[in-house]
C-alpha cells in the first residue's frame, strides 16, 4: 500500500515539473530549475522500485551522478549566459548570434 502512494505523489511531482519546465520561458533559472525538479522525482520514483523488488541500487546512484552532472552543467551554462548577455532572460538570446 506505502508502494502504491508514494510512486502516485512522485508522479504527481514529475507532472507538476513538467509543467513548470514547460510554461516558464521567461528566464533560463526556471527552466533550469523545472528540468531539475523532473529529475529528483524521477530519482525518487526508481529508487521507491528498486527498494521494493530488491534489486542492485548501482544503477540509482549512477541516475543520481548523471543528473548532479546536469545540474552543474546546466549551472555553468547559465553564469556563461549571464556572463555574455548580462541576464537570463530567453527574450534577449539571438539564434543567429554566436
Amino acid at each position: 500500500m506505502l508502494w502504491g502512494v508514494s510512486v502516485v505523489s512522485f508522479m504527481v511531482v514529475a507532472i507538476c515539473g513538467l509543467g513548470a519546465f514547460i510554461s516558464n520561458h521567461k528566464h533560463l533559472l526556471n527552466v533550469l530549475l523545472g528540468l531539475e525538479f523532473v529529475m529528483l522525482s524521477v530519482f525518487g520514483i526508481m529508487s521507491v522500485n528498486v527498494t521494493s523488488v530488491g534489486l542492485e541500487v548501482v544503477f540509482v546512484m549512477f541516475f543520481l551522478v548523471m543528473a548532479a552532472c546536469e545540474g552543474a552543467l546546466g549551472l555553468s551554462l547559465l553564469v556563461s549566459v549571464v556572463r555574455s548577455h548580462g541576464n537570463d532572460y530567453f527574450s534577449s538570446f539571438g539564434v543567429l548570434v554566436c
